[in-house]
Formats: C-alpha cells, structure tokens, sequence
C-alpha cells in the first residue's frame, strides 16, 4: 500500500512510525529539510523536501498512484488544498487534519467529498473524547468501547486493595469467566499474559469484558472506593478543554483556570456558563486551587501546551487529594516519565490522531484502531470473512503470531467473551491485542 504523508510533524512522524512497522511504502513530504533528516534515521521511508502545496512535488511523489493521502502539517488550509490536489492527481483516499470544529459537520462531509476530501481529523475533539470517557469512570486509566460498548476493554493500575492479585490467570481467567486480561504492562515490557503469569501490585492490567460486568470488575480490582466524578477542574483553556467540558455528562460540573484574561473572555463567550466557570488564574497557584475547592474536586484535568506544566499540576493536585488527574503531554518523551510518576491518565493528541488515522491503511474489513501508547500496543476490530481461516478453526488451533491475543467478538449486536475452545463465524467482529505484531499478519487470519 502507498500512502503519503504531508507534514513531519508531531502526527506525520508518530503514523510514520506506526506505519512503517507493517512494511508499507511510505512518502513523508515536508519543507524543512531538517525535520525530514530527523525521521529518516529511525523509520523505512522515502522523503521529498518540498512544500506540500506545490503539485509537482506531489507527483514527484508518485501521489497519482497513492492508496492513501495525508495532510497533517500544522496548517489545515496546506491540508485541504493537498488533499483537493492529491485526489484530483489520483490518490484513491484523502485525510486531512484541521484545527477548525466547524468542518467537522456532519452536513458538510458530502461537501468535502465532492472536492476531493474524504476524511477530515479534528485532534482536540478526539482527545476530548478520551477525556471524558476516562472522567465517566475514575477508577480506569484507559477505555476502550468495541462496536458501540458490546465489549469494553479497561486499562487498570492494580494496588494493594486488588483481590486478584499473584494468582495463575489460569485459575482466574477460565471459559466461564465474565473477563479476561489481555496483556499487562509492568515497568517498561509489555506482556501478553499465559495461564502462569501472575499479576503483581503496580501492574496496568488491561480487562476485556462486557458493560454488565463493569461494576464486577471495580469489585475485584479494588477500586469500589473510588469516588464518581461531579466535579472537574480543567487546567488551561484550549480548544481541547473547550471540546472536553462540552462534552461532559449534565451530572459533572467543571471550572476552568486560564491565565489569560483575554482568552478568558473568549471561553465565556464559547461555553455554556451556567454548567462551567471560568476562573483568571494559574492551576499551578496552591492558595488558588484551594480557594476554588480542590479539595471537593474528584477530578483535575491539565491540559496546557507545556507538558511539564500539566505533570507538575498533576502532582500538585494529588498531594491536595485529588484522585483522578488527566495530563495532556505532546511531548513523546515526556511520557514514559509521566507514568514513572504514576500522575494518572496521559492524553497525547498526536498518538491518538495517529491511531484515528492508522485504521485506514489497513486492507481488510476493520471497524476501529487503536494504538495503546503506554502499552506500545494495538487493539483492533476485525471482521471475519466468509472463508475466512479463523472461521476454520477453534482458536487454540488458529497459531496466531506470537504476541497475540483475541479479547472477544461481537456476534448479532452482542459482546461475547473468547477463550481456546471459542469458534468465530463470518461476521463476527473480532477485538485482537497485539504487541510488536506486523498487523498484515494478523489480517491474513481475516480475510
């Protein structure tokens, strides 16, 4: 598959990567020279130094013969109109990422489509998303809902009030069992647990279950004191805050702490004022936050542009009692100290756009993608063809790859768990884990 990439940026680079581990064909086109130097050492790929915008870059590119299009530089009018040019050159899809919500429309989408744009990607509303998904349960680091919540996976940090805890999974995991862990990460490796694996205080467990069985799973894992989230404190009054308190459900109540007046202003004139207040002041100000009733707060959200700012925050809330805190970190290398510091759930928009993206590229009948950063993993949707070789065989007699493993299915509308002896039939939506997997492999089992 041929797919281009406008822009090495944050997001072009982070899909490059995600990319190029499944052997793709892949043009990264940018102007700066060195920001191309940059991403050639790690990733295989071809360059083109050139502005994204000029069509002969683009058909020096071979973007006539592209499978996939993307513009993801920092300009969403670059993004647009190399999208518009790319189709018209022949690429057979186009995405464009913008940094405008009005595009994202549902009315507007045939607009886009008839001139040239076939998806568009708005980073902070995806973000948001996660955001509040992760406020909904306070006890969760990660969610991850599978055909419209059927199946739920949940990332959990396990303490000492953890029932479950250095016991086989064999013993805790069998057919009947209304969960099962999927992989586990603990300290910097990632595992894709066997009957004799155990799991240890500390570890990010991730369970595969139904919606039924949600409140089981907080039961076991020990977070039943975990206190529901009414109300937030968001740090920073971007347009993923804005997003993300728009999004949130009538039960919560959020203040915004925005240290510049004038944007301030804005936030009042964009927001609903009888369910948020804004507050003039930095989130980082101690006697501030008490004033502002931290200290009744479930929930503080930091989500500036500087990601030790949001880490420091994080901190900060913790020590004043704050169970959940969410960081947004843009910056990648920052992240692996960020869950050193055990500051809660981290927001990176330039992985989850990635992962938003990444589900394009792939060839068979995928529904959802999603790349798992603190796990350095991906779960996605397959659906069985007819035909096809995981409709032959039970699942223990499949020989999936090494460093996979199959969560559930969804069959008719409804969320079934999977073990060894488990039979997928054509259609059935199948949720698989995998971790340092060339995803090509995976989908040869699917089609």
């Amino acid at each position: 598959m041929k797919i281009i990439i406008a822009g090495a940026y944050a997001i072009g680079t982070h899909l490059a990567k995600l990319l190029s581990r499944n052997d793709q064909d892949i043009v990264l086109i940018d102007e700066d020279e060195e920001r191309l130097n940059n991403v050639t050492g790690d990733y295989d790929l071809m360059t083109v130094h050139a502005s994204p915008s000029s069509v002969k870059a683009l058909k020096n590119a071979g973007t006539g013969n592209a499978d996939l299009y993307i513009g993801v530089t920092p300009d969403e009018n670059m993004n647009m109109n190399s999208c518009i040019m790319a189709k018209a050159l022949g690429a057979k899809k186009t995405v464009a990422k913008v940094n405008n919500y009005e595009f994202m429309e549902p009315e507007l989408k045939n607009l886009f489509g008839k001139v040239g744009i076939d998806s568009l990607i708005y980073p902070e509303n995806l973000a948001a998303y996660d955001i509040v998904n992760g406020l909904k349960m306070s006890w969760v680091r990660q969610r991850w809902d599978v055909h419209n919540g059927a199946l739920v996976m949940l990332g959990i940090k396990l303490r000492e009030t953890c029932e479950i805890l250095n016991e086989p999974l064999k013993d805790l995991c069998k057919p009947e069992s209304p969960y099962h862990i999927v992989a586990v990460k603990r300290g910097d490796e990632t595992i894709i647990p066997r009957g004799d694996d155990v799991l240890k205080i500390y570890d990010m467990a991730y369970f595969m279950t139904t919606r039924n069985y949600i409140p089981y799973i907080r039961k076991i894992v020990g977070k039943e004191h975990y206190v529901d989230v009414k109300n937030v404190m968001v740090m920073g009054g971007g347009n993923t805050a804005i997003r993300a308190v728009q999004m949130m459900p009538e039960y919560m109540n959020a203040k915004i702490l925005e240290d510049d007046e004038r944007r301030c202003e804005q936030i009042n004139e964009l927001i609903d004022t009888d369910k948020v207040m804004v507050i003039n002041g930095d989130g980082r100000d101690i006697p501030l936050l008490i004033e502002e009733g931290v200290k009744n707060t479930q929930a503080f959200v930091a989500l500036t542009g500087n990601a030790e700012t949001n880490i420091l925050a994080c901190l900060t809330a913790k020590r004043l009692g704050v169970r959940k805190t969410i960081a947004m970190v843009e910056n990648i290398d920052y992240v692996k100290m960020a869950e050193s510091l055990d500051i809660g759930t981290i927001i990176n928009k330039k992985a989850i756009a990635a992962s938003h993206i990444y589900q394009m590229m792939l060839d068979s009948d995928v529904k959802n993608t999603r790349f798992l950063m603190t796990a350095n993993a991906d779960v996605a949707e397959f659906t069985a063809q007819e035909g096809s070789k995981v409709t032959k065989k039970k699942v223990y007699e499949l020989g999936l790859p090494h460093g996979t493993t199959i969560g559930g299915l969804v069959r008719n509308g409804e969320g079934h768990l999977v073990s060894g002896g488990s039979q997928i039939e054509a259609g059935d939506i199948v949720v698989v884990f995998c971790h340092n997997i060339n995803m090509s492999k995976i989908e040869k089992f699917f089609n």
